[in-house]
């Protein structure tokens, strides 16, 4: 159960969205996180709801840190900076 701690942080994803079927879903690889919803609208605020409760159920379980660096997260100045995104492309492979 999550505890009723506020926590206050900015943080800066990348989000992908793509759409599934009749659903907008939207994905963060940083956090390895996503969410749907009927609207992309609403796919964005889902997506923003279960960052903000991952944030808080790692935190109150003290596993923030551990959890960020197995998804190559680093620490910079006592700060965690996510991976960076390089590129998306689409490749075509013969099989």
């Amino acid at each position: 159960m999550i505890n009723d701690m506020k926590i206050r942080a900015n943080i800066s994803l990348p989000i992908t969205y793509f759409k599934e079927g009749k659903s907008f879903v939207a994905y963060t690889p940083a956090l390895d996180l996503s969410s749907s919803g009927d609207t992309l609208k609403q796919a964005e605020k889902h997506i923003k709801e279960a960052v903000e409760l991952f944030v808080q159920e790692t935190v109150s379980l003290g596993t923030l840190d551990e959890v960020l660096s197995n998804l190559g997260w680093e620490k910079v100045r006592k700060q965690w900076m996510p991976p960076i995104f390089v590129s998306q492309d689409i490749l075509s492979i013969k099989v």
